[in-house]
């Protein structure tokens, strides 16, 4: 017998934790549910037990796919599983290769999965116990498969719409680097042997051009602290709270933040409760799902109103935890009894939101990083000009 730690649902929606003895993962998800729980998280209570890293979205959204595919063509799921590991990559083949030994022992699909920590999303075991607690499970695996394919087009649509910038950032600093070391130093040598006075805007150059080109060793250690310090206190949860609320209460950042977090908790959302999952559990699993944890604490104090007797709706926009059109399609869905459907149009409604926000912002910080990286290769431009001027006879 072994210890498991568990997060479950209680039939009023409450979120709890626990440990339970048993001598497997499906075992302790066999106990949960016998105290008349639903699990949402079970794993051995040795915390020594490696993380893996998680599988990529574009990856699992393959395989989740082609699994979905098969068990609704009537192919035993076993089976599905070994059929679509040619599709896998990397560690996500051994997990699957894993995940098949076990459901041959018995152990139901979610909690061969979780077995392999870290890598499936929590989100996902979440839809897959839901459908499979509720004799669900190929409507289950098709949401599952439908919300890694979306969560993976819009990481692809983030990244497309960020290359640019940083590809001229990235430029624009090797080009001040050359300059301010290279070019620049080599005029000085010149504006030495002639031995004249040179403008104020030349000494300027000149001055930051030797403090970079002598100093250079300082520099680099300078910024790798600057750069750990942010990571530090990234990692930390109350330094990252502060942060992203101030992310999200930024004039252009904010409200695409916020339209990022809404589509995955949308459809993260009406997924969980297409797949049979309880409002309230739902709810908590979306949180899980945000990508954003101002957003995420928003969403739990929604649940926590919620849980207390109030409508969604009202619970949402109090918290400001959706943005206002995909607030209006919940409304719609709470209303017309099509919750689970509206959220899912919720999701894709505020991720078209999202990736016009992301071009709006794209376009603004594109000319910005032009103008600021020409005006400093302007100013070198007029100052060496000046200097040329100064000494000519």
């Amino acid at each position: 017998m072994s210890a498991f730690r568990y997060r479950a649902a209680r039939p009023d929606g409450g979120i709890i934790e626990g440990i339970v003895d048993a001598g497997s993962t499906g075992q302790a998800s066999g106990v949960i549910v016998d105290l008349g729980l639903f699990p949402l998280a079970v794993m051995p209570a040795d915390t020594r037990e490696a993380i893996r890293r998680p599988a990529s979205r574009r990856d699992l959204a393959i395989v989740f796919q082609s699994i979905a595919a098969l068990v609704s063509a009537g192919v035993p799921l076993e089976r599905a599983v070994a059929s679509s590991e040619v599709l896998a990559r990397g560690a996500l083949r051994q997990i699957l290769e894993e995940t098949r030994t076990r459901l041959h022992e018995g152990e139901t699909f979610a909690q061969a999965l979780a077995a392999a920590r870290g890598v499936v999303p929590g989100i996902v075991l979440g839809m897959l116990r839901a459908g499979e607690r509720g004799s669900q499970l190929p409507l289950a695996l098709e949401q599952v498969a439908k919300h890694l394919e979306q969560e993976a087009e819009l990481a692809a649509r983030v990244r497309q719409a960020l290359a640019y910038p940083l590809l001229l950032g990235v430029v624009g600093v090797v080009s001040v680097l050359v300059i301010g070391t290279v070019i620049v130093p080599r005029f000085a040598e010149l504006l030495a042997d002639v031995g004249q006075d040179v403008p104020p805007a030349t000494r300027i150059l000149l001055l930051g051009s030797s403090l970079l080109s002598h100093y250079w060793f300082v520099l680099i250690p300078v910024v790798a602290g600057v750069i750990a310090l942010g990571v530090e206190m990234a990692r930390r949860p109350v330094s990252r709270r502060r942060i992203e609320e101030a992310l999200l209460a930024a004039p252009l950042v904010g409200p695409v933040r916020l339209a990022l977090a809404t589509s995955r908790i949308a459809r993260a959302l009406g997924g969980m409760l297409a797949a049979g999952m309880p409002l309230l559990a739902s709810l908590d699993a979306a949180a899980e799902a945000a990508g954003d944890g101002a957003v995420a604490a928003r969403l739990m104090r929604t649940r926590d109103r919620v849980a207390a007797g109030a409508p969604l709706t009202a619970s949402l926009e109090r918290e400001a935890a959706l943005g206002p059109s995909a607030l209006q399609l919940v409304q719609v869905g709470e209303s017309s009894g099509r919750l689970a459907d509206m959220a899912r149009r919720a999701g894709d409604v505020a991720a078209q939101e999202a990736e016009r926000g992301l071009k709006t912002l794209v376009t603004l910080v594109e000319p910005a990083l032009i103008v600021a990286f020409g005006g400093l290769v302007a100013f070198v431009a007029a100052a060496l000009l000046q200097a040329v001027y100064s000494i000519r006879p």
